[in-house]
């Protein structure tokens, strides 16, 4: 029988409606120096003694996976997971990135596992180039079941107004795709129910793009980026592009890696599903002029070329052929 996101406890739509009911919310709080708020993969705030210098910030976790890790006794790659899914995010502004916090919530401190976890975290940051300056660990015995625990973080970086992404997107610009190193942090609530949890393959680390793409961005080679988490290329490539346009991928141009066709066959999920639920093996698109790819690819050769920016029809991103 076929499964989806929302059969194994995951309500997209849930989600898109209490995004949508918090933004107002939030943008009531808003002031004079909010550049970017609720809804983009980072927030930007013009520092008050120089606006044309942006404060950038992003939090998030780790998801079901922290169960795979728990499962499979291996705690120390889980603080990679949590700092990447947050560089990531910063690193689509074009910011540079400056430190890093954790918030660390157990039923019981245990030293050895918490040293673990902080040895992955710090294993990140190094690949991110973001100091770990603080952090919170709190013991809750009674909010969580016994030999169980949540991973959060929160990251700033900085960029000048003048270099903030996404800038420039037009009608013809390429979409190009940066490999992901496999599931990434998304999607395991569906992928627990239908491969083995012990598998070796879930707990690979979520890659860290800083030092791929930074020369990219100190080039001045790319008009945007979308990092591709939960919602797939469907949700986020979207993301970055101005109302007016769309984005057209050929599903044509780079092959799955294993796991996914694996969880597809094996849990006979529909291709949309697929399409809304994982990476599919690109974990980050760079959009950028079609006379500037050829640099690109000289600098970075394992871009692949899997889009391209057109005028919006309908939906804001459609498959098929270039």
């Amino acid at each position: 029988m076929s499964i989806d996101y929302r059969q194994a406890g995951v309500d997209i739509v849930a989600g898109e409606e209490t995004v949508r009911a918090l933004a107002p919310l939030a943008a009531s709080t808003y002031d004079e120096h909010v550049r970017t708020g609720v809804g983009s993969f980072a927030a930007a705030y013009a520092w008050p003694k120089d606006p044309a210098q942006l404060l950038v910030s992003a939090t998030d976790g780790v998801g079901t996976k922290l169960l795979v890790a728990l499962a499979q006794q291996k705690l120390d790659t889980i603080g990679i997971d949590l700092v990447a899914m947050i560089a990531n995010d910063l690193l689509t502004t074009g910011a540079q990135p400056l430190f890093f916090l954790d918030y660390l919530a157990v039923d019981t401190l245990r030293p050895t596992e918490a040293t673990d976890i902080l040895k992955g975290i710090v294993a990140g940051c190094r690949q991110a180039h973001l100091a770990l300056i603080g952090g919170e660990t709190a013991e809750m015995p009674g909010i969580y079941p016994a030999n169980h625990f949540d991973l959060a973080g929160f990251g700033v970086g900085q960029v000048a107004a003048a270099a903030q992404l996404p800038q420039h997107i037009q009608s013809g610009d390429v979409l190009l795709g940066l490999p992901s190193s496999g599931l990434h942090s998304n999607g395991y609530s569906l992928v627990r129910q239908v491969l083995p949890i012990t598998d070796p393959a879930l707990l690979i680390p979520t890659r860290i793009y800083e030092s791929v793409v930074r020369p990219l961005l100190d080039q001045q080679l790319l008009h945007g980026l979308a990092h591709i988490t939960g919602g797939g290329l469907v949700e986020n490539v979207p993301r970055m592009l101005p109302t007016d346009l769309a984005a057209r991928i050929d599903p044509d141009r780079w092959t799955w890696p294993t796991i996914f066709t694996r969880l597809q066959q094996t849990g006979d999920i529909s291709l949309a599903a697929m399409r809304q639920t994982f990476n599919l093996g690109i974990g980050m698109v760079l959009a950028a002029a079609a006379d500037q790819v050829t640099a690109i690819q000289a600098v970075c050769p394992e871009v692949i070329t899997i889009g391209q920016v057109l005028p919006r029809r309908n939906d804001a991103l459609e498959w098929g052929p270039l």
